[in-house]
């Protein structure tokens, strides 16, 4: 891919993502915030899990 299509394609994405309406970039960030936590646990296994009931227990 040259450097020209590149910026083409970055430029277009930044657009789509500017028109979008507010509410649709809202359930996009909360739809990655859940597949980070999946992901986490995955690869991780409970390692994620436990520290995260750790530092929030004590709140």
């Amino acid at each position: 891919m040259s450097g020209n299509d590149y910026l083409k394609f970055m430029t277009e994405q930044v657009i789509s993502y500017m028109e979008l309406p507010s509410e649709e970039k809202r359930k996009r960030k909360e739809a990655q915030k859940r597949d980070a936590s999946l992901y986490a646990n995955k690869w991780l296994g409970m390692l994620p899990f436990t520290l995260k009931i750790m530092f929030h227990k004590g709140e």
